[in-house]
């Protein structure tokens, strides 16, 4: 895939590439130049699950790992 790059040095990224590599707005990438190459990658800053950590709640009196024990029994 080809794409020009800009007055201001900006690229655009190809929506299929996008929807691969699970780019969306705000997704931060990183840049280096490795043998003459432009190479960009995806900094995830933080993990996914740190949105849902203290969300959930348990029955009265059970711990998680109990829980989870009742849960495989059934």
């Amino acid at each position: 895939m080809k794409t020009v790059v800009s007055e201001k040095g900006q690229v655009t990224i190809p929506k299929k590439l996008r929807r691969q590599l699970g780019l969306s707005a705000g997704s931060v990438l990183e840049f280096r130049e490795h043998e003459g190459k432009l190479i960009g990658e995806r900094r995830i800053e933080r993990s996914p699950f740190e949105d849902w950590i203290g969300k959930g709640k348990l029955p009265h009196g059970t711990t998680a790992t109990g829980y989870l024990d009742e849960l495989r029994d059934r």
